[in-house]
């Protein structure tokens, strides 16, 4: 028995060594596997960090437009163009606006100082273009009986003249209404222009990343700040235009008045209108 029990014995000890032999095996398998795994994973990662290395990482506003579409480029440089625009006609109009009020204050003070027309002396346009008008009105009347008439015809001559000069101190404002109305929506195109461009992106790149997705949506809200800031200016600008040559117009009234006050006070002291006496004793 004691050879048998021996010889059991050194089967299950072969037995053990060789379960122990393939245990140990596997492990040093898994074990390389292991291994190779974390160093096949760099290799793998390292396509994408190169991908993102290629996006571009200058998100100011010059680097978002020389990286943005076509399209949207030219969306950014109309609104540029319209920003200068509405700049440069509120600097010219402002300067225009100042000097047509102080000439037509001084005008209106000069007017106001005298008692007839022959009184009047130097003045400033659109004082002088209205007194040009009230005495070319008066020497071509000379033949007339009608005082009436004649002052019909002299506020006539000097409402076109008033409507001339508010004319022409309103020309260009609308120029900044169409801007104001329009740049924001310009900017909203340029912005669902870029979007769409980052979805197509998207869709191409089988990946959600932001690092892929946020440029081309910060170059398309750059589009619609643009649009703000072409708008919002020109709407004020606007605003304080249209107060401002409110003001002048009603300076423009006033001075017309204030000719037409002097017409018919010249009238009545040399006795316009009163028939010759040949015809009175007829």
């Amino acid at each position: 028995m004691m050879p048998i029990d021996e010889s059991r014995k050194g089967c299950g000890s072969t037995r053990r060594l060789a379960r122990f032999c393939s245990a140990t095996s596997v492990l040093m398998a898994l074990t390389s596997a292991a291994s190779f795994a974390q160093e096949a994973a760099p290799e793998s990662v390292a396509a994408p960090v190169i991908g993102a290395a290629a996006l571009p990482r200058d998100l100011s506003p010059w680097g978002m437009y020389q990286s943005a579409d076509v399209v949207v480029k030219g969306v950014l440089i109309a609104l540029a163009v319209a920003s200068v625009v509405t700049w440069t006609i509120c600097l010219a109009k402002t300067l225009e606006i100042i000097v047509a009020r102080r000439r037509t204050r001084v005008g209106l003070r000069r007017l106001a100082a005298v008692a007839s027309l022959a009184d009047v002396g130097v003045v400033p346009s659109p004082a002088a273009d209205m007194l040009a008008a009230a005495r070319a009105e008066i020497r071509l009347s000379a033949d007339t009986f009608d005082k009436d008439g004649l002052k019909e015809r002299i506020a006539s001559r000097l409402e076109r003249i008033e409507a001339a000069f508010g004319r022409r101190i309103g020309h260009a404002t609308g120029v900044l209404a169409t801007i104001g109305a329009t740049a924001p929506f310009v900017g909203l195109f340029g912005t669902v222009w870029g979007i769409m461009n980052s979805f197509i992106g998207i869709s191409k790149a089988h990946t959600t990343n932001l690092a892929v997705v946020a440029p081309g949506i910060a170059e398309a809200l750059l589009a619609t700040a643009f649009g703000l800031a072409a708008a919002i200016p020109a709407v004020v600008i606007y605003n304080v235009f249209a107060r401002a040559t409110a003001g002048y117009r009603a300076r423009l009234a006033d001075t017309s008045a204030e000719v037409l006050r002097l017409a018919s006070r010249d009238l009545d002291r040399r006795g316009f209108g009163r028939p010759p006496m040949s015809a009175a004793a007829e």
